[in-house]
């Protein structure tokens, strides 16, 4: 038996010690994550006792990143991110660029160069995919217009950090650090150039060979029967892909995985692959907080206390405020600016790589790669209470600012009907909330029935190419009073929830009931557990998906079966 398991050591120690200290964090009442990161701690050199291998743990965390971000592509569509692209391409720039700035004026203000300020800032401008996914995740926004617009934002970041990795090293000499090996160095606009290349050619070989060819290899295994093969397909196009994406095209092993899972969304077995991928997503996340807590250096909180509280600072409260500033300005609602906020009020595995990086060139000095680790471990700690502060926070600011109520109601003029819309619209229509896949199909039913119907959509991009196309559309969150309002809810025929948002769905029933007490109410489930909660509201008929296909394979059933015009059951019966 081999005596090397170094492997099997850190599995067994990261494993063990998370779920020990996880289950103490959640019954401290704290989230799980915590104890994860403690369990980091406790098995990294900084901590007495046995230490795991870092080497191990980091390509095992890398799993977890890959799997984690190929789960959020199977539920992601091109569409989706191209919804969100008014304000997520800008915005996370402009973010970017404050953070970056902020990050290099306190660093220049300790003496710091310009090359260890600048990737000193870059390396808190950019935030963790996999915390952010566990967040949103853990509170049921993933699907949410929130959280495109913050998926979107860090896929952004993601994209903008690959072209700060390439062009960091050839920048490196006028930087003031290290000259990179090799007699020759291309031009800076020849390798800008060469990376953009190569990130346009994989995306673009995934969106069009990649969208054939994974649903039909999907199929192809689907057809063995074989649970074991079909579960086996998923995880290694999510490796392999994120690899070969990585040391083909110079892309990242998180966007290589993301963008596998987003063609093979286009799959029918898609949500199998979701589901079947799901417990080994999950378990190899764990590891990634486990091997954050390994790099934390406590000596960092009692050698230099005051830089890491600017650098947590400038983490949580800069980058947040210039994303809330930002959002505000494309004229969203304070909930949005508040969860894009609390989504980038941490730092993760960019910033890790580009530290790394940074040392590498000369460029950071170790002291640096400490403040960068350790603001990760404390914003990353902080960021699910960060996030339950959220609701509370944007009511009390409601309440006592006019200014932010001025805000949150905005001068937005897809907000309300325009008056040549206003006049076809002002009795016995439809109030269509969500135009998603199943909106869309209702809404197209309705045109081909000419009736009436106004769509209540939180995407406002969507809302402007609806009118483009002389449909009735109004933005905003229909769980608000003033938006159904604008929609003409007082005098419409029925409301009807397209959108599987189940918590705002009684907020949204009991506006349409005060204004219009004898409209009729639909809603959409997505499980049973939701049809049964929702059939106790004010709710005329609740749409539940496994309840409906039924329904319409058994009419299908009974039409072909029916007896024909003139002859009795007994025709049916002897055919």
């Amino acid at each position: 038996m081999p005596h090397d398991t170094t492997l099997i050591t850190t599995v067994a120690a990261g494993f063990g010690l998370a779920l020990v200290l996880g289950i103490l964090a959640e019954k401290l009442k704290l989230p799980a994550l915590v104890g994860y990161l403690l369990a980091g701690i406790a098995i990294g050199p900084a901590t007495p006792g046995y230490v795991a291998d870092m080497g191990t743990a980091t390509q095992l965390a890398e799993l977890g990143v890959m799997l984690l971000m190929f789960g959020v592509g199977l539920r992601f569509s091109l569409d989706n991110l191209l919804s969100v692209k008014r304000v997520a391409l800008p915005g996370a720039i402009a973010q970017m660029t404050v953070a970056t700035l902020l990050g290099m004026a306190i660093a220049g203000s300790w003496g710091w160069g310009l090359g260890s300020s600048l990737v000193f800032g870059l390396s808190l401008s950019v935030a963790s995919t996999v915390v952010l996914l566990k967040a949103l995740e853990a509170r049921g926004i993933l699907e949410s217009m929130n959280g495109y617009i913050a998926v979107g934002w860090l896929v952004v970041e993601d994209l903008a950090m690959v072209v700060v990795l390439v062009l960091l090293p050839p920048l490196a000499g006028i930087l003031g650090g290290t000259e990179t090996d090799g007699t020759f160095q291309p031009p800076l606009w020849r390798t800008l150039g060469l990376t953009l290349l190569q990130v346009g050619a994989f995306v673009a070989l995934m969106l069009i060979v990649g969208r054939r060819v994974m649903p039909w290899m999907l199929w192809q295994v689907a057809r063995t029967g074989s649970r074991e093969l079909f579960t086996l397909a998923v995880i290694a196009a999510a490796i392999t892909i994120a690899f070969g994406a990585a040391e083909l095209f110079g892309v990242s092993f998180a966007l290589g995985a993301f963008f596998a899972g987003m063609v093979m969304r286009e799959s029918t077995f898609s949500h199998r692959a979701a589901e079947e991928s799901l417990p080994l997503r999950d378990a190899f996340a764990v590891l990634f907080f486990v091997s954050v807590g390994m790099l934390f250096e406590p000596g960092v909180l009692i050698e230099n206390p005051l830089r890491l509280i600017g650098v947590v600072a400038i983490i949580i409260i800069g980058k947040s405020v210039a994303a809330a500033v930002l959002v505000i300005a494309f004229h969203y609602p304070l909930s949005t600016a508040f969860t894009v906020a609390a989504s980038l009020a941490q730092i993760g595995e960019f910033s890790f790589i580009l530290a790394g990086l940074g040392m590498s060139l000369g460029l950071l000095t170790a002291e640096g790669q400490s403040l960068i680790l350790a603001g990760a471990l404390i914003s990353i700690a902080l960021n699910p209470m960060i996030f339950g502060l959220i609701e509370p926070l944007r009511s009390k600011v409601l309440e006592n600012s006019s200014l932010a109520r001025q805000l949150d109601r905005r001068r937005d003029p897809f907000a309300e009907l325009p008056a040549s819309t206003e006049e076809r619209y002002l009795e016995g229509q439809v109030v269509l909330v969500g135009y998603g896949r199943v909106g869309q199909q209702i809404g197209e039913a309705l045109r081909g029935h000419a009736i009436p119907f106004v769509v209540v959509e939180h995407n406002r991009e969507l809302v402007e190419s609806l009118r483009k196309q002389d449909i009735a559309a109004v933005s905003g969150n229909a769980a608000e009073p003033s938006v159904l309002i604008q929609a003409h809810i007082a005098r419409a025929a029925m409301l009807v929830v397209a959108i599987p948002d189940t918590l705002d769905v009684h907020k949204m029933t009991e506006t349409a009931r005060t204004l219009n007490p004898d409209i009729e109410v639909a809603v959409r489930a997505q499980s049973e557990d939701d049809a049964r909660l929702l059939a106790r509201e004010a709710v005329d008929r609740v749409f539940f998906g496994d309840d409906e296909l039924a329904k319409g394979m058994a009419n299908h059933i009974l039409k072909r079966f029916a007896p024909p015009p003139g002859k009795g059951a007994n025709a049916v019966a002897r055919r």
